[in-house]
């Protein structure tokens, strides 16, 4: 399932951010028809389709996003817009609350990122020339470096505006 949302995150990221909201149906719908070519696809089989995308299912999955887009637009929908609100509502809860825990984790996953970074550095970490060791290292390392992604998003926002700014580049660039 990761492979699929890695994949419509880089080829069709306005429907990627739609999965995890309220659109959530539509969103699928339309990778399904992309991908499938029917509009009822299950989890496995959106799986598979992404695990194997062909060139033209790609076209078709970046189509879909702008159709996507176009139909977002259209019914006066800013997908950025209800994702800062969700956003400051998870904020908005924290300090309301005054629970802690948001920060304890915070710093537990942050400072796990540094430390599991620094030992397999500074060469603490054995067995890294065995090929399954160090895929079993990477993998740790990607997975607790995406964790600490999403604190820093978190409490000091996401690249929102640097993808819009590569938007607004590649827009003027096509013209």
């Amino acid at each position: 399932m990761d492979g699929l949302l890695n994949l419509v995150r880089t080829v069709a990221p306005s429907i990627a951010s739609a999965v995890g909201g309220p659109l959530a149906g539509m969103a699928t719908r339309a990778i399904s028809e992309a991908l499938l070519g029917k509009p009822d696809g299950t989890e496995q089989e959106l799986a598979e389709a992404a695990a194997k995308a062909t060139p033209d299912q790609l076209l078709a999955l970046k189509q879909a996003e702008n159709a996507f887009a176009e139909r977002m637009r259209e019914l006066d929908i800013d997908l950025e817009r209800i994702a800062n609100e969700d956003r400051a509502s998870a904020r908005d809860r924290e300090i309301k609350t005054g629970d802690w825990m948001p920060r304890v984790l915070a710093f537990v996953v942050v400072g796990g990122f540094m430390l599991t970074v620094f030992l397999v550095l500074l060469g603490y970490v054995d067995g890294m020339r065995d090929p399954l060791m160090a895929t079993t290292v990477g993998t740790l390392i990607g997975f607790v470096s995406a964790k600490c992604e999403q604190v820093v998003a978190y409490y000091f926002g996401s690249s929102a505006g640097s993808k819009a700014k590569d938007e607004a580049i590649n827009r003027i660039k096509s013209k």
